[in-house]
């Protein structure tokens, strides 16, 4: 390993929530220590996860600093990083206040265009174009044809060099005062920049107002709000929202790939904005 684990203990924790990969910990004394612990057998995955974060840091993007790879006394790995104290995140805010929709829109909207607009070395992270086809390859879902067609949708895309959030939603930008920061970076890597941007319109748009509301905190009505504020500013405000919506919408489809991975199912609801290319 390139990263050599902190031994801590978990007596200095208390458990403060769960996920689908493992814990998390707030520490007991410091409010501002926080620790991500994966459940056991998972190594690679928190050490790949703090190499990445020290990488997309290094770049200058917005994103908290970095904190130890760490290893319990009983043999779990995982991330000790030093907590935000007062953020809030556009997502949360813009439930809170939503007479305020507009600001926090046009907020995240900059963070995604400085974000794409942002040049790195392509050598040290993975294209989304690869990561997509991967995805294709493996999932048993479509047939050979749709695969087909699907993959020369991807190919079709134009190559660029420029940073890709990987999960861009806007739970996952958050803010205090006037720092602003991207969070949960673990799918960075680069290209075109509508298979990122296509994430804000999936949250927003395509996804069921019950899932918004679980995710979001809020009615699909404000996250359609959201949206239509933010279009203008990353897209620019001479185009058409329908152009705009006809454009991203099949990007917005490839996310298929990474739910039925997730869900291990078919999910027509989100295969039907594949429906131009299929």
């Amino acid at each position: 390993m390139s990263l050599k684990p902190v031994k801590i203990s978990l007596d200095d924790y208390v458990l403060s929530g769960g996920g689908a990969n493992g814990e998390s910990y707030d520490h007991k004394s410091d409010p501002s220590v926080m620790l991500k612990l994966y459940f056991p057998g998972k190594i690679t995955q928190p050490m790949d996860e703090m190499e990445l974060a020290r990488k997309v840091y290094s770049l200058g993007i917005p994103t908290p600093e970095p904190g130890e790879y760490v290893v319990t006394e009983d043999g779990r790995y995982g991330i000790r990083f030093r907590r935000i104290t007062g953020k809030k995140s556009y997502c949360r805010a813009t439930a809170d206040d939503p007479g305020n929709v507009r600001k926090y829109a046009e907020e995240f909207a900059g963070m995604c265009l400085d974000l794409h607009s942002t040049h790195i070395d392509t050598t040290q992270f993975e294209s989304i174009k690869e990561r997509y086809l991967r995805l294709l390859e493996e999932n048993p879902f479509f047939t050979s044809s749709e695969k087909d067609r699907i993959g020369q949708f991807i190919n079709s895309a134009p190559d660029t060099d420029t940073a890709i959030h990987g999960d861009l939603q806007f739970g996952n930008a958050i803010f205090v005062g006037d720092r602003r920061y991207f969070i949960d970076l673990g799918d960075f890597c680069y290209g075109y920049n509508l298979f990122d941007v296509a994430m804000v319109y999936l949250c927003c748009r395509l996804s069921d107002d019950s899932f918004i509301r679980e995710t979001f905190h809020m009615p699909k009505s404000l996250a359609g709000r959201f949206w239509e504020c933010f279009a203008p500013v990353y897209f620019g405000a001479d185009r058409p929202l329908k152009e705009i919506e006809e454009e991203i919408e099949p990007y917005a489809g490839l996310k298929t790939l990474i739910i039925e991975r997730d869900m291990r199912q078919p999910m027509p609801e989100f295969r039907d904005a594949l429906r131009s290319i299929l």
